[in-house]
């Protein structure tokens, strides 16, 4: 029985949190770091799940039997990519599965999404069915929100999918129109710094849904279907609830900075577009601690850690309540900022961190 390999990668966002459901900008890029799956066909209509993280806890399931809310935990994932793409009117049979990963779960780099995609290209493979990368990663995105009930975006599968190296890819959310953005900060003497807060997140709790929902009440009172479609900041202060004005502020400004940094990456004659950029995620930052409220504690402190190491800006990424935060460091400053890091965190009683330089990396692939 032969066997396929399918990589696909994390991600992190250089700016647009919260805007991708919005219908906004998102400006993610592709990291070194993924995960793997190894696929077998099988004749049997059987999916056969196993994680080489989770080794005690192989699933098989009934690819027939599939429904939203039948599979639990990590192989719900997986599961529910099956679902999704038999759900599409595919011809997917059976497999025999698994996964192994180098990113750390719960850390906002799309672990989740990493893993949909790496499988949804292996059981398309198998069973010789072709399907556009863009559609493939709204198929994804559904068996995240409907089978495994996160309500999520469509940017981390399409960071996956799409993204190539050395770039970021700015994604407009209400067309998924992609350009890509030149992103190699190493040739700038600079350092993607990715810093895992060692608090982990989970996007099926009730606090993203939340946001979701104000960010929709929001858009009904301004009279647009999504906030995304909202370019002036002036507009929102047209609402009167306070946390509905602040929630809209976010998904307005954040969605401007993303394309702000995009022109400045784009314009090769700016000699500062690094320093521009980490100035942008430092107020992306305080956006989404104050207006959006969905950063934590650990988060704040690595971003006024970084900041006054000498890093050009900082900001977390991901949903937010616990991962990780990205800086913009001048390379000669990254033993100083991460030292300074690790004596913010251990002066807190905290798990120390863990970093990641990270380079933009190609969309996932076959590797075997």
């Amino acid at each position: 029985m032969s066997t396929e390999v399918w990589f696909a990668p994390g991600r992190a966002n250089l700016m647009g949190e919260h805007t991708d459901y919005n219908e906004g900008f998102v400006l993610p890029f592709a990291l070194d770091q993924g995960v793997t799956a190894t696929a077998a066909a099988r004749d049997d209509g059987l999916l056969a799940l196993s994680s080489r993280q989770r080794p005690a806890e192989p699933v098989t399931l009934s690819l027939g039997s599939l429904a939203p809310g039948s599979v639990t935990g990590w192989a719900a994932y997986p599961a529910g990519v099956a679902w999704a793409l038999r759900a599409a009117g595919l011809d997917i049979g059976g497999a025999s599965i698994d996964i192994d990963s180098d990113l750390p779960v719960g850390a906002g780099v799309s672990s989740s999404a990493a893993l949909e995609c790496s499988v949804a290209l292996a059981l398309c493979s198998l069973s010789g069915v072709s399907v556009e990368r863009a559609a493939l990663a709204k198929i994804a995105k559904r068996a995240e929100n409907e089978f495994v009930g996160a309500p999520t975006g469509i940017i981390d599968q399409s960071a996956a999918l799409l993204c190539q190296a050395d770039h970021a890819m700015l994604l407009d959310c209400r067309t998924l129109a992609a350009a890509q953005v030149p992103f190699r900060p190493s040739a700038a003497g600079t350092s993607a710094l990715i810093v895992d807060t060692r608090v982990a997140h989970a996007l099926v709790s009730g606090e993203y849904a939340a946001r979701r929902a104000e960010c929709e009440e929001a858009a009904r009172l301004l009279g647009v279907p999504a906030l995304g479609l909202v370019i002036d900041p002036a507009a929102v202060e047209r609402l009167d609830d306070p946390l509905l004005r602040r929630r809209a502020r976010h998904v307005v400004t954040d969605s401007l900075r993303a394309q702000a940094i995009a022109a400045a990456l784009l314009d090769g004659s700016r000699a500062d577009g690094y320093s521009f950029t980490g100035k942008l995620l430092t107020e992306g930052h305080a956006s989404l601690r104050d207006d959006f409220e969905v950063s934590w504690p650990q988060a704040d402190a690595a971003v006024d850690a970084a900041i006054e190491a000498g890093a050009y800006g900082a900001k977390m990424i991901g949903g937010g309540f616990g991962g990780s935060v990205l800086a913009l460091v001048p390379v000669e400053r990254v033993p100083s900022v991460r030292a300074a890091l690790a004596e913010s965190f251990a002066a807190c009683g905290w798990t120390p961190p863990e970093f990641l330089e990270a380079t933009a990396a190609p969309a996932a692939r076959r590797l075997a």
